[in-house]
C-alpha cells in the first residue's frame, strides 16, 4: 500500500436519540445531511438517492468530529456547526447567498424569510427564500429550521415529518413557537 491516497469521499448513518440521521461527503466538504428517520434502511434510502455519494464508510476526522457534535445536537447539547466544511458545488448564487446567510444564525436564534432574504442582499424575495431553503442539501449545519414565516408562524420544512420536525428541532434549541399554552395546560391538577 505505498502511496495509498486516503479516501476522501464517503457516506454514515449514525444513530442519535431522537432517531437515525445520515450524511454524505466529498473531498471538499458535507454534501448530504438527513435529518431523523425511524430506521437505518430509510436513511441510507434518502442518503443514496443524490447523485455522488460514496459507497466508502471511512471517516476523515471532520466527519468524526461531525458525527459526535450531531449526535451533541440531538442529546439537546448547544452546537455551533458553522465550522463545518460544505461543498456546495451546483447551487446557483442565489442559494449559496441564502445559505451563506442562514449559517449566522446561532443555535436558538431565529428570523423569518423575509429578514433572512434582505440579510442575504435580496429584500422582498421571501418566498423564493423558503424554496431555497426546501432545496437545502445539508439541514442542521445549514440551519434553515431557524427560519420562521412572518407572524412567528412555523412555515413549511422540507424533511421527514414537516413542520413538526422544525417545531421540535427549535423546542430542542429552546425557541418556542406559535400561541403561549393556556394558563389551565401548566399546573398538573
Amino acid at each position: 500500500m505505498e502511496n495509498a491516497l486516503p479516501i476522501t469521499a464517503g457516506h454514515a448513518v449514525l444513530e442519535t436519540v431522537i432517531g437515525f440521521m445520515g450524511i454524505a461527503w466529498s473531498e471538499k466538504g458535507l454534501i448530504r445531511l438527513c435529518l431523523p428517520e425511524r430506521s437505518r434502511e430509510a436513511v441510507e434510502r434518502r442518503v443514496f438517492r443524490h447523485a455522488g455519494v460514496s459507497t466508502s464508510t471511512e471517516q476523515p476526522q471532520w466527519v468524526v468530529e461531525l458525527i459526535a457534535s450531531i449526535k451533541a445536537y440531538a442529546a439537546g447539547e448547544d452546537v455551533d456547526f458553522s465550522g463545518v466544511p460544505v461543498d456546495l458545488d451546483g447551487v446557483d448564487d442565489f442559494r449559496l447567498a441564502i445559505y451563506d446567510a442562514a449559517r449566522k444564525l446561532g443555535f436558538g436564534e431565529t428570523t423569518t424569510y423575509g429578514e433572512l432574504a434582505k440579510r442575504a442582499g435580496h429584500a422582498g424575495l421571501a418566498r423564493e427564500t423558503g424554496a431555497a431553503l426546501g432545496a437545502n442539501p445539508v439541514p442542521l449545519v445549514i440551519p434553515c429550521h431557524r427560519i420562521l414565516a412572518a407572524g412567528g408562524k412555523i412555515g413549511g420544512f422540507s424533511a421527514t415529518g414537516g413542520s413538526a420536525t422544525k417545531e421540535k428541532m427549535l423546542a430542542m434549541e429552546g425557541v418556542r413557537v406559535g400561541p403561549p399554552p393556556a394558563a389551565q395546560a401548566s399546573f398538573a391538577f
